[in-house]
């Protein structure tokens, strides 16, 4: 791997940002969409490749957090119901004591605060949670496919002239 190809990893592993990488490993590529796609054959490259894979196991291993953990925190925000914080009877609105929740529920809340109304309970984003988990099993493609067989009929209209000249 050369010493550039190790700049890209090093700075790819910062935030996951290939383009971003790419232009501080190469600081020449001036254009975006070259960084782009230079980027996304350099993670395509074997040894690069392997480089941020044992990367990434390193870390995981140190801080012990897995992909199993994060998916749990986001299905817990993503799956969150304000009944599960709050009960109503007979018009009055009573937070449940946080001993009651489980972890998973604790996991989805954000922020609890006393304000002038009484506690306020804050959970994590719904949306953006359930976008993540919906990304990580695949279910958007934010990627055009052209591929594929397609007939194709060109007429070229040389507009005004005359058929007879």
């Amino acid at each position: 791997m050369t010493e550039k190809q190790k700049i890209f990893a090093d700075e790819y592993l910062i935030d996951l940002n290939a383009t971003r990488a790419y232009r501080a490993a190469y600081p020449n590529v001036k254009k975006e969409e070259s960084a782009a796609s230079a980027a996304a054959r350099m993670l395509r490259n074997v040894k690069v490749a392997e480089y941020i894979a044992e990367r990434m196991e390193e870390r995981q291993k140190r801080t012990e957090i897995t992909q199993d953990m994060v998916l749990q925190e986001l299905a817990a925000i993503a799956f969150a119901r304000a009944t599960d914080y709050v009960s109503v009877r007979d018009g009055i609105v009573q937070v449940k004591d946080t001993d009651q929740l489980s972890d998973l529920q604790i996991a989805a809340i954000t922020g609890i605060k006393e304000t002038q109304n009484g506690i306020e309970v804050k959970l994590g984003n719904k949306e953006k949670a359930l976008e993540l988990l919906g990304r990580h099993l695949g279910m958007w493609n934010d990627k055009l496919d052209m591929a594929g067989d397609v007939d194709m009929k060109i007429v070229v209209d040389y507009g005004d002239e005359d058929e007879g000249s």
